[in-house]
């Protein structure tokens, strides 16, 4: 069971449809199921019975949760693998020191993975879809795994398997989810 956090600034918002029940379509794919909490709604507690977290990314214009951080105190405490796309890429920076800078980009970017990694096993470039108003700072002790020329697109915690990617996969790169669930979800 992994837990997928709506990060859109209301439950059951118009970002719902978008950005988070293809993210649900790609675990049932794989066999998986999913748990669907927002994040006002104590999310941290329905990790029970979960192997893996992933939190969803939202419209450009949707950062509420940037101004609602103790809603995630749980994530750093959590022993769960966690991946953080875009919206959630920016929760897992600033919970880790890191911090969130204006970086607007829209479109197909070419993403150049830097560093080997379970989810990215091979240094190579490949083509994502970005839907952002702001980047990352890479948190202190964290490694960039892959770029692109505006800002970090991949990030992981040293020694946890948290990761973040600034790059929307659930849009013609379906294989990122897949391997995260693989690597550390079963």
């Amino acid at each position: 069971m992994i837990l997928l956090v709506d990060l859109c600034y209301r439950d059951g918002s118009l970002g719902f449809e978008e950005f988070v029940l293809p993210i649900a379509r790609i675990i049932e794919g794989t066999g998986a199921g999913c748990r669907i909490v927002h994040y006002t709604r104590c999310p941290g507690q329905a990790t029970r019975d979960c192997d893996g977290i992933i939190l969803c990314g939202t419209p450009v214009m949707d950062n509420g949760f940037l101004g609602d951080l103790a809603s995630f105190s749980w994530i750093p405490e959590t022993s769960l693998p966690v991946l953080g796309i875009c919206a959630g890429m920016e929760v897992l920076a600033l919970l880790a020191g890191g911090r969130v800078i204006s970086c607007p980009e829209i479109g197909m970017t070419e993403i150049r993975v830097t560093a080997q990694d379970p989810i990215f096993p091979e240094n190579r470039a490949f083509e994502a879809y970005e839907l952002h108003g702001y980047a990352c700072t890479l948190p202190p002790g964290y490694h960039t795994l892959a770029g692109s020329d505006r800002c970090i697109q991949v990030f992981r915690d040293p020694v946890r398997p948290v990761y973040g990617v600034m790059f929307h996969p659930e849009v013609r790169n379906e294989w990122v989810v897949g391997r995260f669930l693989s690597a550390f979800c079963r």
